[in-house]
């Protein structure tokens, strides 16, 4: 389920030792009807959560492992029936605890539908951060490749030319319409997948008449557990302590990244997700605030009918054990009053389908109506019991059924909506937010008007005719424009590159810039990951998750929004194919150079030094490298994308006066946002401490601090005073140890080693979103500055002694943009409160020892981009000599 923030914060981390089950040998599975023998998945081997870390990141969107749109190969014929591969049962396999089934049995179970039934057919879509396979189980009647072949045009028809495929005679009456049923992408909500096993045993072996008719005219799509690793560990979170339901944006996790390739694949015309646990059964649309970019008017009809129809059929099926919703109370009960739970109906605020970051509020981009579902047994103890498990699983089930039966009896007009919302985008057409005014001409089932809220549930949207990611001086990094770019062809956002220098608004962009020209048909999914996004604040009390979340604001490039959808194309642009790439080294050159303002270019730095070339790092943020051994500067800009250039005789000049980088071990206390963010830019020697560790340590001079040049402070650092591990951390910062980290918590560690004085000041903790900041031109931010921030809260900084530097502050005037942060109690915890206060501090003592505090929240999910890029700056800055 969906949680609170306060319940679903996520945990501290922790270095696993469980053991994992390795990724399987790739094998090529070819589609084909017949099948040999499963073969044995390898041994087991075990992997820490800093390796999973290091593995994930480095398959991860933007560098070079990301999955692009349409990266899935889907069959050719249908049934594609591969060997799959068997996996060993775990110790200690949670699913133990309520009898459901275990990943291992999956295998088997689904290889013994194949061999049973040519309806059936499986294929892997991916694999967890430890290496098992998620699959994708396709129910249908058998298609020849030709069948299949007209399919998938179809299907690309609807999308990219929704005119013409809305007066297409032959799709109407030939297309198999998709319907997508996934689970457990939490892995502790278990029973999903049970549910889903049993429905596709039904589909596949029964021999009633409707169910043939069923399968020849639709595709039923099954994704069995999205995070195979957290249902063994009985966790809700992967196995790197991510939950892959906040991530569908970021895509820090493989999991999250399959059911976005698998999302833009299928294409589906009605998704739901099935989740735990919420002591009655609910079944989404959300309630307010919805999100802008959505076409509300096609989307909400549906889902609140299948909403209902799923009610109905719950209800009347009576299920032993099942809870039902009172909705004079708000509260689950025994008796049968005839309810579930809707939020849409039920819920007026907290269970929104705001951001996009939810599997259910993602899918709806690619033209779906789509669902959470949450079953009503909650757990005892680590796990729902076996009886409770049974109840959830027969809930699921009939869910399912359906979900199923309503798309089965409503596709022709639910396919008429898809289509019309890929040809509002491919038409540009302006976005007109769905008013009360507008409610009674919506077409379609009707009882949802009933409930749609009197306050405007979803504001208006300008949408722009296009985002232009510039190139050359005009961009603040290169490293980070490629990589937003590569972040939106991973979700199948349309792409092109000015083919000459154009001048737009006032503004000139070079050739080879971005454009993101809106007329395209996932323009909602577009907006909404390029647009800053609205101070929804004053809408409703408290909001599910996060509340803002733009790519365009917190990713580090430069990103200009242009015109207006109904203006001219953005000059002549030519669709981009591939990620970009501007890799090179000049040859004959003693000293290179490059611009080092972003996530890729910090990795690559690391890199460097992590193989002893000699680099400089100079005060305008260019970095100078001794070729040395050249095949290592040229595997660098391979592997990172870094565009080299000879190293002018200025810079040269500068080198006695510059700063010679070492290769830093940075110890770090805080969770596994810390972790992974540290890993991400290429931070590889790192050693985690803990309070009681340093304590435990001192007397022996193992305190993890030894070696440490840098501590990175995430999380409470806190030893008594006159303490051994006090004393021992004193120690190291008079001999030049510096701090630095982000929060309260780490101004309080800078304090207390006297690197910094004042007072700092934590914002209602629930207040999330982007904030305008101002970089001091003195700043070591300065060399490449930018002016917005996430926050998660905010934290801001007052009374600075002597010797405390305002590296960046919050915007005097109006410091909150985007999201939603309400003050509570006397008003001192909201955004006015932080006006003009220093969101980020600096200090230095006599020993040279430096410490740098954010009260930003550079490191969250590693979402921020452009955050990840200004604690690396200060963590250089904070070890630099000069």
């Amino acid at each position: 389920m969906k949680l609170p923030r306060t319940v679903a914060v996520l945990g501290t981390l922790t270095l696993l030792a469980t053991t994992f089950v390795t990724a399987a040998a790739a094998d090529d599975r070819q589609d084909r009807q017949g099948r040999g023998p499963e073969r044995d998945a390898p041994a087991a081997g075990a992997a820490s959560f800093a390796d999973l870390a290091r593995t994930a990141q480095r398959s991860g969107p933007g560098h070079g492992g990301g999955t692009t749109g349409g990266a899935i190969d889907m069959p050719r014929a249908y049934p594609s029936q591969p060997d799959l591969t068997v996996y060993p049962p775990a110790d200690d396999d949670a699913t133990d605890l309520n009898g459901t089934i275990s990943y291992a049995e999956i295998a088997p179970r689904l290889t013994a539908l194949m061999d049973s039934s040519d309806r059936v057919s499986t294929q892997v879509v991916g694999r967890s951060t430890a290496g098992r396979d998620l699959y994708l189980v396709t129910v249908t009647a058998p298609e020849s490749r030709r069948e299949t072949a007209r399919q998938t045009g179809w299907r690309e028809e609807i999308r990219t030319s929704p005119e013409r495929a809305a007066a297409d005679r032959r799709l109407a009456e030939g297309y198999k319409t998709p319907l997508w049923i996934s689970a457990n992408i939490h892995g502790n909500e278990w029973e999903g997948t049970d549910a889903a096993m049993q429905v596709i045993d039904e589909l596949a072996t029964s021999d009633d008449p409707a169910t043939a008719a069923l399968l020849e005219d639709h595709r039923l799509y099954f994704s069995l557990t999205l995070n195979p690793d957290g249902r063994t560990l009985g966790t809700r979170a992967t196995s790197l302590s991510l939950d892959a339901n906040r991530d569908m944006i970021t895509g820090a996790t493989p999991e999250s990244r399959s059911f976005v390739a698998t999302a833009q694949a299928l294409q589906p015309l009605y998704a739901a997700d099935f989740h735990g646990y919420t002591d009655v059964l609910q079944v989404e649309p959300c309630g307010p605030p919805h999100g802008e970019n959505y076409e509300y008017d096609l989307f909400i009809p549906h889902g609140y009918a299948v909403a209902r129809q799923v009610e109905d059929d719950v209800v009347a099926a009576q299920i032993p054990g099942n809870t039902y919703y009172d909705p004079a109370t708000d509260e689950a009960v025994d008796e049968n009053t005839g309810f579930i739970k809707i939020p849409y109906r039920d819920t007026p605020s907290g269970w929104d389908d705001y951001p996009p970051i939810f599997t259910a509020q993602y899918a709806a981009f690619h033209g779906a109506t789509t669902s959470t579902v949450e079953l009503p047994k909650g757990r005892t103890g680590p796990a729902t019991t076996p009886e409770d498990a049974v109840i959830n699983t027969a809930v699921a089930k009939q869910t399912m059924t359906s979900m199923i039966d309503y798309v089965a009896g409503h596709h022709d007009a639910m396919l008429d909506d898809q289509i019309e919302a890929f040809r509002r985008g491919v038409a540009g057409e302006p976005k007109d937010a769905l008013t009360v005014d507008d409610v009674a001409a919506v077409p379609g089932p009707d009882e949802w008007k009933q409930h749609w809220d009197v306050v405007d549930d979803q504001d208006p949207v300008d949408l722009p005719r296009a985002y232009v990611i510039p190139v050359g001086d005009g961009q603040r990094s290169a490293a980070d424009a490629e990589a937003l770019v590569d972040q939106l062809l991973f979700h199948g956002i349309e792409v092109g590159t000015l083919t000459r220098a154009t001048r737009v608004g006032g503004a000139t962009y070079p050739r080879g810039s971005f454009v993101v020209d809106l007329h395209q048909p996932l323009r909602g999914l577009a907006n909404a990951l390029l647009d800053l996004g609205t101070d929804i604040s004053a809408k409703v009390p408290s909001m599910y998750d996060i509340s803002a979340w733009s790519l365009s604001s917190l990713w580090g490039a430069t990103v200009d929004s242009v015109g207006s959808t109904t203006d001219r194309p953005v000059g002549k642009v030519v669709p981009l194919r591939g990620e970009p790439s501007d890799t090179r080294v000049p040859r004959g050159a003693r000293h290179v150079a490059f611009d080092v303002a972003g996530v890729e270019d910090y990795r690559a730095l690391n890199a460097l030094l992590e193989e002893d070339v000699p680099v400089w790092l100079l005060d305008d943020g260019r970095a100078v490298v001794g070729r040395g051994d050249g095949r290592t500067v040229r595997e660098v800009a391979r592997e990172h994308d870094v565009p080299f250039e000879a190293a002018t005789r200025q810079e040269l000049r500068r080198l006695d006066e510059a700063a010679e980088l070492d290769d830093l071990t940075v110890a770090y206390a805080g969770s596994q946002d810390d972790l992974l963010s540290l890993t991400e830019l290429g931070f590889d020697d790192l050693v985690r401490v803990t309070a009681a560790g340093i304590e435990a340590g001192a007397a022996t001079g193992t305190t993890g601090l030894e070696d440490a040049d840098v501590l990175w402070v995430g999380s409470s650092l806190t030893l008594p005073a006159g303490s051994a591990g006090r004393e021992a951390v004193q120690g190291w910062v008079d001999d030049g140890g510096s701090v630095v980290g982000r929060t309260a918590a780490a101004f309080a560690v800078a304090e207390t080693y006297g690197l910094v004085e004042g007072s700092a000041v934590t914002g209602n903790r629930s207040g999330n979103g982007i904030v305008d900041v101002d970089t001091a031109r003195s700043s070591f931010l300065s060399a490449h500055p930018q002016d917005q921030a996430f926050v998660y809260p905010a934290t801001w900084f007052t009374d600075l002694g002597e010797g405390t530097t305002a590296e960046q502050s919050y915007d005097a005037d109006r410091p909150f943009l985007a999201g939603h942060w309400t003050p509570s109690g006397a008003g001192s915890d909201g955004p006015d409160a932080a006006a003009g206060h220093a969101a980020v501090v600096s200090g230095e003592a006599e020993s040279g020892a430096r410490a740098v505090v954010f009260g930003t929240s550079v490191f969250f999910r590693t979402h921020p981009k452009g955050g990840l890029g200004q604690a690396a700056q200060a963590l250089f800055w904070a070890t630099s000599d000069a």
